[in-house]
């Protein structure tokens, strides 16, 4: 168990740290001010200040989240709160305490009136028992210390989410799902050397275990086998579906030899207890294919064929209608991850991989509050020339939201039923 809490950990861990990666990297190079940079939700075990961005760890280790200026609720400063004022040597605040403790002598205690740290960068309110307000000025890159204790930087309006051009707005939305798939293919293009190599797809003979029925028939490694009783084979996976379909009968092998030449044979696959059924097996494995091109376009095709198949099934979801039992949450990737383990190193980087491509088209899909959702409303906005309104934009992310929250729930209740209780 604790093996599999750790590779949990590490792979969803991997894999929203690059994703998030990609929404800083891009936000930062905009000049989008970010303000947080955040591995899990809830509450914060673990932060670290570095430049103009608070590193924090938080307690559900199950997503994470880049915090930009502007694009994310403000820290909960408002009329009437008391805050802790420190000033600089020039009279300026250079930070705001939020949290509710007794101040000390070098700060000054304000009872909040009102503040604006967009243009005009200013807070103001009664200090001690005075009955008229005072005005301060604030610093641009003045710190607020949030109620559990999160060092902020206040962000004046021109480094501001919306302040960036529409570009770099959509490039910062989509780095993060970009992210994921250039993680896959590196995964993939790791394992495929990490391996010597790709397994072919083609109906190709590789490595044969002694004493097989296949070697009984003197198939020899690198053959070609084109038909099985006469029907046409195409791929190593229609092949193998073929053989496992007549467990202890005979079939008639049509094959080609590296040389060229087209033989015959009559092969009898031996029945093997799989589960609770019975399949035939010859003995063979799938050809390696060990040349240097295959390995470096293995991550591509790889993440290339799983987005086929994310695809194909998002559009069963139209054509066979939607059934909650073809999604996993994060508890389906906690039990998958407990098999995944037993496999190595090979399983993990293939899990990571596997993963990292589910999480960007899974962020893409025009849902608002995900990545997807936003460039939709960029589109929108680039067509109207204008953007939506922030009050709209808040409704329908708040929209979004909820949907994820009920659709994430029944996803929940479903991968605890299909793993833990039956």
């Amino acid at each position: 168990m604790i093996q599999t809490i750790l590779a949990f950990a590490l792979v969803f861990g991997i894999i929203v740290i690059i994703h998030e990666f990609g929404h800083f990297y891009f936000a930062k190079r905009a000049g989008i001010l970010v303000r947080e940079f955040a591995i899990g939700f809830g509450p914060k075990i673990f932060h670290h200040r570095k430049g103009e961005t608070t590193y924090t760890i938080r307690l559900l280790p199950v997503g994470g989240y880049v915090r930009m200026a502007g694009y994310e609720e403000e820290a909960d400063i408002r009329p009437g709160m008391s805050v802790q004022l420190t000033l600089d040597e020039d009279e300026k605040v250079s930070q705001i305490d939020l949290q509710s403790k007794e101040g000390n002598l070098d700060t000054i205690p304000l009872e909040v009136t009102s503040f604006n740290f967009d243009d005009d960068l200013f807070i103001a309110g009664r200090v001690g028992f005075e009955e008229t307000d005072q005005v301060f000025k604030v610093n641009r890159d003045a710190l607020l210390i949030e109620k559990d204790g999160t060092l902020l930087q206040i962000a004046p309006k021109d480094r501001q989410f919306q302040s960036a051009s529409l570009g770099n707005r959509m490039m910062t939305n989509f780095a993060g799902p970009m992210n994921n798939f250039i993680l896959a293919i590196i995964a993939f293009t790791v394992l495929a050397f990490m391996q010597g190599g790709v397994p072919s797809q083609e109906p190709l003979i590789g490595e044969i275990e002694e004493g097989s029925p296949a070697e009984q028939a003197e198939l020899e490694q690198g053959d070609r086998v084109l038909s099985i009783d006469g029907e046409a084979v195409d791929s190593w996976n229609e092949m193998v579906t073929i053989i496992q379909q007549h467990p202890g009968e005979d079939i008639t092998l049509e094959f080609e030899k590296q040389t060229g030449e087209i033989m015959e044979e009559t092969v009898q696959p031996e029945a093997v207890e799989v589960e609770t059924q019975t399949i035939g097996r010859i003995g063979i494995q799938a050809y390696i294919d060990d040349s240097l091109s295959s390995k470096l376009t293995f991550g591509f095709t790889e993440t290339l064929f799983i987005v086929t198949q994310i695809f194909t099934l998002l559009a069963s979801f139209f054509t066979g209608g939607f059934s909650v039992d073809q999604l996993g949450g994060p508890v389906a990737i906690y039990a998958t991850t407990e098999a995944v383990v037993q496999a190595g190193a090979f399983g993990l980087i293939s899990w990571i991989g596997f993963l990292s491509v589910n999480l960007g088209i899974m962020n893409l899909l025009p849902i608002p509050a995900l990545d997807g959702g936003k460039l939709l409303l960029n589109v929108i906005e680039g067509i109207r020339g204008r953007p939506i309104s922030q009050e709209k934009e808040g409704y329908i992310t708040l929209i979004g939201v909820l949907f994820l929250l009920i659709l994430m729930l029944l996803v929940t209740w479903n991968d605890i039923q299909t793993f833990f209780l039956n």
